[in-house]
Parts: C-alpha cells; structure tokens; sequence
C-alpha cells in the first residue's frame, strides 16, 4: 500500500495553536431499534478546525455525524444515550428537550450526493435565509452572493442566479450546495463523503474549499478516503464497530498510531 502523505497546508494548523472545544461528545451511545451502533463515544470537537471521521463501511462515522444535526430524529425507533454538548451556550443538542430544528438551524449538513433543490441557483442559497424570516431584498442578495463567495462558486454563477440548481454541473452542484449551507452562518457544518461522487477535478476543488474554511467556521467530514482526511484535517478519529478507537491530530495519528486496531487500518490489513 502507497505511504499517505499526511502534509497539511499551514494555515489549517495555525488554526489550533491553542485549540479551544466547540463540542464535547461524552458517554454517547445510539440505538436503531435494539441494535447499538454507537458504543460510549467520548471525544472533544475543536472549533474552527477540520476533524475527519474514517474507518471501515458499518464503524459508525456517518451515524455520530447525523447525531450532530439530530437527522436520526427522521427515523422511527430511534434512541441517544449521553450527550452532545455545543459550546458556549453548553446545550445538550441530543436531549429530547432540545427543538432538532433549531439544531439544524446552527449545524449545516452536506450530503454525499449533491442534492440542489428544483430552485434556481439563487433560491437554493436563499432557502435557509427566507426559512429564518430574512425578507429585505438587499439583505438577501448581500448573503447569496457572500455564501456563493464562500464556497468558490460565486465568478461562474454570478451572471445566471436565476438558472436551475440542477443544471450545474456535478462539482458544481456540490458547491452550491455547499454555499447553501454556509448562507445560515452555521457554527458547525457537517460533510458526509462530500465527493465520493465527483471527478478528481471536482474533489479537489471541494478539498481546497474544506481546508479554506478552517478557521471561520467548525467541520466534521465523514471520509472512507484516508489520503483526502490527511490533506484536509487537523484531527482525526478513527471509528471500528460502533466505537472510536484513537483520536488525535491527524498527522500522529497517520504517522505514529498508538493504538494496533489504527496500525492495522492505516496499512491496509483489513477494512
């Protein structure tokens, strides 16, 4: 198996010279039913870095990453153990006296498939604004263009906003949809395998947006891919059978596991 590189740009390490936690996760455990996916995770969110999630398919990643934005609440049979805890206001985002809309409206969620609304470029970004009651026009517009801005997309859509979402192309559409989801100013926005469905092109453009991102806002990127976590995180936890296992700066973890389990999953033995 090929060495992963785990060279990082500096700025998304400059970042977290004194690392300050947007999130703690302690003592969670998630049902489906009867069956426990997620087994006592406890682990630390840093604000303003990028923390990639990797391990096997089934380990759990994408199901702690849809514990943050209460999706699972979406699905009857449900249960979560423990807490999530969202810094500064230090809520409990999984307890059941917690509005999931209103957690949503703090915690943005990319999916793996670009999914536009059948809306034109500018209604999918101005979506979540007119949900939150912004209505001035000129506000509107100022936040669209800030969000398509943010998300590197602003120079090919400027001069076609009112053209469907849909018609963009694959990367494209990622973007937008990633320009969706910063146009709420969101504390924390989640990727779950944000380009396993895009050309090398088209990731690298969402990998370079991702590592840009590091140090205005919180991201938690799911990824099966274990090059892509190194060039774009700063931590990484590594999940196996519904349990994190290690967690840590990316570049100790690629380079000096301290667990076996890590070792073995880095270098190809199983997964």
């Amino acid at each position: 198996m090929a060495a992963i590189s785990t060279a990082v740009p500096t700025a998304v390490h400059a970042a977290h010279a004194a690392p300050k936690v947007k999130s703690s996760i302690r003592k969670l455990n998630f049902f489906y039913g009867h069956t426990q996916a997620l087994k006592n995770i406890e682990m630390d969110i840093y604000e303003h870095a990028v923390t990639a999630l990797i391990g096997p398919s089934g380990c759990g990643k994408s199901t702690l990453l849809r514990c943050f934005n209460r999706m699972h609440d979406l699905t009857p049979h449900t249960r979560y153990e423990g807490e999530i805890r969202l810094y500064p206001d230090d809520v409990n985002i999984v307890s059941p006296d917690v509005d999931p809309i209103e957690v949503r409206m703090r915690i943005s969620m990319v999916f793996q498939k670009p999914n536009p609304f059948p809306k034109s470029i500018y209604e999918n970004v101005a979506y979540g604004l007119r949900v939150r009651g912004v209505k001035a026009r000129s506000e509107l517009d100022g936040r669209v263009e800030a969000a398509l801005r943010g998300a590197a997309l602003w120079d090919e859509v400027k001069d076609r906003l009112q053209e469907p979402g849909t018609a963009l192309s694959g990367g494209q559409q990622q973007r937008l949809c990633i320009a969706r989801a910063l146009a709420t100013d969101p504390e924390i926005v989640l990727f779950d395998e944000p380009t396993s469905a895009l050309d090398p092109i088209a990731t690298a453009s969402i990998e370079d947006l991702i590592i840009s991102m590091a140090g205005s806002v919180t991201v938690l990127i799911v990824t099966h891919n274990m090059q892509q976590a190194a060039r774009v995180s700063s931590y990484t936890a590594f999940m196996y059978l519904g349990e994190l296992v290690e967690y840590g700066p990316t570049n100790e973890l690629f380079t000096r596991p301290r667990e076996q389990k890590t070792s073995d999953y880095l270098t190809g033995r199983f997964g």
